[in-house]
């Protein structure tokens, strides 16, 4: 019989950090899952005495078969239960050990939903092999979770490919033409290199521009900083180190006489490269220096025997250009308490609303070019 425990302090995330690296590494999860990312961001986040760790461990004995790792965070005056680390995880899941029966998790769900400190859970950016996903399927015993109407897009570029020339080569002429054009362009403002970073090679100088190009991206589109870009926060080099640490970490930068013109932080695990963030120098933007830089690292990916390039969450049109497989990201909700019942039917109804508004609307004419389609 596995016992549960719910991790609230900051000492005892710290202390369970061996047992739950552990079993992270045996169930071959993804480093969103992983005790050195939480652990990162819970001490990155700007406003601690907003949120409230709730991570369920399950023990057999002395060995750990079992995280949710959870938190708490107050949000119009509700105690809403989502994913630690959630503002830096494109994924989200919880993690088995091998030996561990498909019931675990829900019971884990139901031990947590007893113990209470939460009003509404929302599990968000939920894969659609995610384990967490049989929490909508659980038995009672439980807060129930229904399946909520707000999804994420996650594109991807889909092997296998022979080469990063034969991916280049299968585009279509346009875009090729573009990235000819846009390395043109840098080569005639000063002598333009793409590399990837050396292991080992420093970091800083490379970080505090990239923060600084994206503040400013962010502030022109009228855009709020975030956990990674906001004045004073540390979340990003931390996330970074993580990945540093674990050996996964790939930063590809273009640059033009030296100086960064693009960059992309990007991460290896298993045949995959995931994109995690990216930013780009708007002086050069005639260039379109980003996309020059994304060719560039799906062709080494594709080079060095990789059978995936993940663009993670989010449906931007430069994604969908490239990508060649789209998956759907869902989400769970569910109320523990009266105010967290109220919040859910209203998000529900106001759901149906919008569907019942959205079909009493006029269907605009089409456009010459759409009629002729």
């Amino acid at each position: 019989m596995e016992r549960f425990e719910i991790v609230e302090t900051t000492e005892r995330l710290r202390a369970v950090g061996p047992a739950w690296t552990g079993l992270w590494a045996a169930s071959n999860a993804l480093v969103f899952q992983s005790h050195a990312w939480v652990s990162a961001w819970w001490g990155s986040v700007p406003d601690p005495g907003r949120r409230r760790l709730r991570i369920v461990l399950a023990w057999d004995g002395e060995d750990l078969v079992g995280v949710l790792p959870l938190a708490t965070t107050r949000r119009r005056g509700l105690r809403v239960l989502e994913w630690a680390a959630k503002e830096c995880s494109d994924f989200a899941d919880g993690l088995l050990a091998a030996r561990a029966g498909a019931d675990l998790l829900p019971r884990m769900w139901a031990h947590l939903s007893a113990a209470g400190g939460f009003d509404l859970a929302y599990l968000s950016h939920l894969r659609p092999e995610a384990r967490a996903g049989i929490l909508a399927r659980a038995p009672a015993g439980g807060v129930r979770l229904r399946p909520n109407h707000r999804t994420e897009q996650n594109w991807r570029v889909r092997g296998p490919v022979p080469s990063g020339k034969a991916w280049f080569d299968g585009q279509p002429k346009k875009t090729r033409q573009n990235h000819r054009r846009g390395q043109k362009f840098l080569a005639e403002r000063g002598a333009t290199t793409a590399r990837l970073l050396a292991p080992g090679e420093a970091l800083d100088g490379l970080l505090a521009w990239f923060i600084a190009r994206k503040r400013a991206w962010l502030a022109a589109n009228g855009l709020p900083p975030g956990l990674f870009y906001a004045d004073g926060s540390g979340a990003l080099p931390a996330m970074v180190r993580v990945l540093d640490e674990a050996g996964l970490l790939r930063v590809f930068v273009l640059e033009c006489d030296g100086a960064p013109v693009a960059a992309s932080i990007n991460f290896v695990q298993g045949e995959t490269m995931m994109a995690f963030v990216t930013t780009y120098d708007p002086a050069f933007e005639r260039a379109s220096p980003g996309l020059v830089l994304m060719i560039d690292y799906i062709v080494w990916a594709f080079d060095h025997g990789l059978h995936t390039v993940d663009f993670l969450c989010g449906d931007e049109g430069f994604k969908g250009r490239f990508g060649t497989q789209c998956l759907t990201l869902g989400s769970l909700m569910g109320a523990r308490t009266l105010p967290g019942a109220a919040a859910h039917l209203f998000d529900r109804g106001g759901r149906g609303l919008a569907r019942r508004l959205a079909a009493h609307r006029p269907v605009p004419a089409a456009a010459p070019d759409e009629a002729a389609a």
